[in-house]
């Protein structure tokens, strides 16, 4: 099961780069990274995982790879980061965007990259951001204990 290390995530020519843990050789970690795009599924390399087929293991160099592989590979850029809003709450991934007076969530759970933010606007990043908090929260409650 894939651990994504998403406070170790950068936003990189409107992709999020979120590195991970490959693999172990000879107690040694090495790195792995999948993509994010602020064009969902239109972007060529949503939920790319390591499309530059390079590993690393330095943490910081696998953020470089992949901001080599995203400059060599991608010609459109905005200036508008779509990630700059985002937070590690319980492991888990919460891109806040605000847009025309309205702000909604994305969400993506410690061990998948899926989405999992429900259809609700909210009309202040603090607002959504504290509901979603409270919902994770209740749900970490709500487990039964594990011995």
């Amino acid at each position: 099961m894939t651990k994504f290390l998403y406070t170790q995530s950068v936003s990189h020519r409107n992709y999020l780069i979120i590195p991970f843990e490959f693999a172990k050789f000879d107690n040694e970690m090495v790195y792995s990274y999948i993509l994010l795009s602020d064009k969902g599924y239109k972007g060529s390399f949503h939920k790319a995982k390591n499309p530059a087929q390079l590993y690393s293991s330095n943490l910081k160099e696998i953020i470089e790879i992949a901001q080599t592989h995203l400059n060599e590979k991608t010609e459109e850029s905005h200036d508008i980061d779509y990630f700059r809003q985002r937070y590690v709450y319980r492991d888990n991934l919460l891109i806040l965007h605000e847009e025309a007076g309205k702000c909604f969530y994305d969400h993506y759970p410690p061990n998948e990259l899926r989405n999992i933010a429900a259809p609700k606007l909210f009309y202040t990043a603090p607002e959504c951001l504290s509901w979603v908090k409270r919902g994770l929260d209740r749900n970490i409650l709500s487990e039964p204990m594990q011995s």
